[in-house]
């Protein structure tokens, strides 16, 4: 092997200035002198050709333009694992410490930023306040270490690691040069603590068969391989080594075909899977049983519809019992059945959906919103904006009655003798009988109040009150549904000369007597609290 490459350069990850790549061959190129690496890059519009020269063919590419020859002094190999930590802190046996401000240290003539959190940051900075010097053997009073983009190839001196690194808990190792899965474990092996390791935008070979199980991460309960080009079926077989993983992100690594995880990531309580194209919504089935899986995020995976098949109208479904926190954003579900399907997750409580095509079918935002709200019964949080209780109820009121038609000409029934509504429109509308128990159903004089906007029509005739001061007689008055609670609070202070900031407002259905709903948003309008002629107005300060 020439002067200056590895002898297992074959295969190796390198960097040349800021491109990343692999070395695909190594050796001579006809009519040229010396050695050549030919390296497939990652970006491919850094290369040239698909890995031919003059007709022969050197090595190959994925791309038709991502191979390029360059000459080994050009290739940085790499360095192991604990140089990148001593380079990136600036620790070396001569260098005195220094304090900073905040959570920084100066080591020589480096100031260093601890990473992670901020919490750790100033525990380990308190601590080293204590100390007068920090040489290469207190490396071990490191807790939170990053040593992202700092070219780490191998693991180097392993019982160095073992001797310097014992209290290591959390590792950032993204954006290296490491160019196997078994780099990895011969550094985690000899970090005894480790609980945190990102190892994403490395792209490494993993095991394609099951192999020795090593004990390398038996603490570990955060790892992060985005941008990996790991395999599922590579995750199921590393994970073997995984035994009370919590959290693990996949995020961007062609994954499209799953597998069912029966003995392995059963402590998993959150999975990315986002930037992945899965071959259809049915792949989630196989993941469906991890059993204490709480938060799943898959955005832009390419799924086009969810459906749980164990599970019928206004039923549970047996999978992902412990989901509570869903992402689907950026796909294509275009059915608003889908939707509907999600209601069935026994414990979801928050979604986020945006940018998905069934969002396109309802022009005003607000009504997309109320109609989400009203199809899952125990969403608490959607697209990251909380759902109040008043927000509910008035989005299940307006579903309740805006489908009441429908519900209707379908056979649906005042009366639960003759309620036979039809399977279309329970399909449609699952919900819709457990709307009726909750609020009663609609009858049909209620349904035919239903008319073209009007300003006539947009008025509600409210009765306000005020419980506690007897002396005030009940008044009757007619208000644009449209009214802000702030406008209310106006004109309650012409009738009662009391300033608007000392009122407090609520109100009583005249359909669910007994129930009062606060008035506690000023900027809402009546509408927004599905207030309805004949309702009351409670007015206290």
């Amino acid at each position: 092997m020439a002067a200056g490459v590895p002898p297992d350069a074959l295969g190796r990850r390198v960097s040349c200035g800021t491109d990343y790549g692999t070395v695909r061959y190594v050796g001579s190129v006809s009519r040229t002198a010396g050695i050549w690496l030919g390296v497939e890059w990652d970006d491919p519009q850094r290369g040239k050709h698909d890995g031919s020269y003059e007709g022969t063919q050197y090595f190959k590419c994925r791309h038709p333009k991502g191979g390029s020859f360059i000459r080994p002094n050009k290739a940085n190999f790499g360095v192991d694992f604990l140089t990148a930590v001593k380079d990136r802190y600036g620790l070396n046996d001569k260098q005195d410490v220094q304090y900073g401000t905040g959570n920084t240290v100066v080591f020589g003539t480096k100031t260093v930023e601890f990473v992670g959190m901020d919490s750790v940051a100033e525990q380990q900075r308190q601590d080293y306040l204590t100390e007068c010097s920090f040489s290469c053997r207190q490396l071990n009073k490191l807790v939170d270490i990053s040593v992202r983009e700092c070219a780490v190839s191998h693991a180097g001196q392993e019982e160095e690691i073992s001797r310097t690194c014992a209290n290591m808990r959390h590792i950032n190792l993204s954006k290296n040069l490491i160019s196997s899965w078994d780099t990895v474990i011969a550094i985690a092996s000899h970090v005894q603590n480790l609980e945190t390791l990102n190892v994403s935008e490395n792209k490494m070979k993993f095991p394609s068969t099951s192999t020795f199980i090593s004990n390398a991460f038996s603490n570990l309960k955060i790892l992060a391989l985005n941008q990996t080009e790991i395999t599922w079926t590579e995750v199921l077989l590393c994970a073997q080594g995984w035994p009370i993983l919590e959290e693990l992100y996949l995020s961007s690594n062609n994954i499209t075909v799953l597998e069912r995880p029966d003995t392995v990531l059963q402590t998993l309580k959150l999975l990315d899977l986002s930037d992945n194209q899965l071959l259809d919504g049915n792949q989630l089935h196989l993941i469906a049983q991890l059993p204490r899986l709480e938060q799943l995020i898959l955005r832009n995976t390419g799924i086009s519809s969810i459906h749980f098949p164990d599970a019928g109208f206004g039923c549970k479904t047996k999978m992902f019992l412990s989901l509570k926190r869903l992402a689907i954003n950026d796909n294509k579900i275009s059915q608003w059945s889908s939707i509907n399907e999600l209601d069935k997750l026994p414990s979801l409580r928050a979604l986020q959906c945006n940018n998905n095509p069934f969002m396109d079918t309802e022009k005003n935002p607000e009504t997309l919103i109320q109609l989400i709200i009203a199809k899952i019964s125990q969403l608490e949080v959607l697209n990251n904006c909380e759902i109040l209780p008043a927000e509910r109820r008035g989005a299940e009121l307006d579903y309740r009655k805006i489908f009441g038609k429908d519900w209707l000409e379908a056979g649906g029934h005042w009366n639960p003798e003759k309620n036979k509504p039809s399977e279309e429109f329970l399909a449609a509308h699952p919900r819709y009988p457990a709307l009726c128990l909750k609020y009663g159903a609609p009858e049909e004089g209620e349904l035919k109040g239903q008319q073209p906007l009007t300003l006539k029509n947009q008025l509600l005739t409210l009765t306000i009150k005020c419980p506690e001061k007897p002396e005030q007689k009940p008044v009757e008055k007619k208000l644009p549904e449209s009214m802000t609670i702030q406008k209310v609070k106006g004109l309650l202070y012409r009738l009662l000369k009391i300033p608007g900031s000392e009122l407090k407002l609520s109100y009583e259905s005249s359909k669910l007597e007994g129930k009062e709903v606060e008035l506690d948003n000023d900027l809402k309008p009546l509408q927004f609290y599905s207030i309805e002629s004949g309702d009351c107005v409670l007015v206290r300060w």
